[in-house]
């Protein structure tokens, strides 16, 4: 398990939070390259069959970056995402699934650095539990 590298899957936000990953790219902040971006238009539109797709596919985690509350350029599509995160979290524990594989993040554009932090944060712990029970046998 020394050589586990997870996979996340990182559904962000094109307005905050994956204008924040690219800040961070463009400030040379170094963060590990375990997480794979998908750029949607707000966190409300990551239905929550994306998600479970992800971790039926293989991913050890899945990020989901929005915009911080009350700054939503659709006004309620990160409050609906909490909603949803909330209930997913219920939905992987009864399936077996430990809930710090699931993260939601508030991440501005000016936010490079707090989105190396959760990046980072998120490949050490996910480390820690190793790799998801529902990755096939390679």
């Amino acid at each position: 398990m020394e050589d586990f590298e997870p996979k996340i899957i990182a559904f962000l936000c094109k307005w905050c939070t994956y204008a924040g990953a690219d800040l961070a790219g463009v400030s040379r902040l170094k963060f590990s390259p375990n997480a794979v971006p998908i750029k949607v238009m707000c966190s409300g539109r990551v239905d929550p069959s994306f998600i479970l797709d992800a971790f039926a596919k293989g991913a050890d985690g899945v990020l989901v970056g929005g915009c911080h509350p009350g700054d939503c350029h659709y006004a309620q599509g990160n409050y609906k995402t909490l909603r949803r995160v909330k209930l997913l979290k219920m939905l992987l524990k009864d399936m077996g699934l430990e809930e710090e594989r699931l993260r939601l993040e508030w991440i501005s554009a000016s936010e490079g650095n707090k989105f190396r932090e959760v990046v980072n944060d998120m490949v050490v712990k996910i480390k820690e539990i190793g790799p998801s029970p529902l990755k096939m046998e390679e």
